[in-house]
């Protein structure tokens, strides 16, 4: 598997992560330190599944969205 920073930040609530593909073809996960330990460890999951779905090669963000939460 790819190479995976997390990083703990204080975001709006309304955003639990944001994830970044890097240069270097690693990722940043960042995940919003204000979410409860429980949120916090959905959304990472969340975001390692964009991962393993390769989504950052696919153009459609809705039908990505619909695939990640299913």
């Amino acid at each position: 598997m790819e190479e995976i920073n997390v990083q703990l930040l204080n975001m709006d609530t309304k955003i639990p992560e944001h994830l970044v593909k890097n240069s270097d073809n690693s990722y940043t996960i960042f995940i919003n330190a204000r979410l409860s330990r429980d949120s916090q460890l959905k959304s990472y999951y969340h975001a390692l599944n964009h991962i393993k779905g390769n989504d950052f090669e696919k153009n459609n963000v809705q039908e990505i969205e619909t695939e990640a939460h299913q």
